[in-house]
């Protein structure tokens, strides 16, 4: 991993970090219905954004990275509440090659279509001079899903999709 790159995934956690803290609970209260899920959906559902994220860039997985990172998290909640009743985040990552004069081009075309699908643009920033470079995170206001894409080295990209917190299928939720 380079400098760039380390210093970008090191953004894009905290970010994500951020957004899904407290994902867990709404802002009208703690005990509000959460989305159902199974982990086995959840991630299929990740893959289908980032595959289409990867194909809106017109990118091509990365051979040397083609198995996508999925990484389960138990939810915490916004006071440091955590439940035993199986909810869970997902953090989904593949990386992509696409020559670097071409990235702010494809960050900027997944941010149009993000914006198309209702998505709030967080941050977007497209400069090959700073690092991190082409960098864009978005956040659907209803559904609390948060989309990154950056530049994270010469000819490769990173796409990131992680999940608001779910309650998988048939299981009571905890109250609070």
């Amino acid at each position: 991993m380079t400098v760039s790159a380390a210093v970008w995934h090191r953004t894009a956690a905290a970010l994500a970090l951020t957004l899904l803290l407290g994902g867990c609970m709404s802002d009208e209260g703690v005990n509000d219905p959460l989305p159902r899920m199974s982990r086995e959906k959840a991630e299929k559902w990740a893959k289908h954004w980032t595959d289409s994220m990867v194909s809106t860039a017109h990118a091509r997985i990365d051979p040397k990275t083609a198995r996508p990172t999925a990484s389960f998290t138990d939810c915490t909640g916004r006071n440091g509440e955590s439940a035993d009743d199986g909810r869970f985040t997902l953090r989904y990552s593949v990386r992509g090659t696409l020559p670097r004069s071409e990235h702010p081009r494809a960050v900027t075309n997944i941010k149009d279509t993000l914006k198309d699908k209702g998505f709030e643009i967080q941050s977007f920033g497209i400069d090959q001079d700073r690092e991190p470079a082409n960098v864009l995170d978005a956040k659907h206001p209803e559904d609390q899903q948060f989309v990154s894409v950056g530049s994270v080295d010469k000819d490769l990209l990173v796409f990131i999709v992680s999940t608001p917190c779910l309650l998988p299928p048939g299981v009571d939720q905890q109250q609070f």
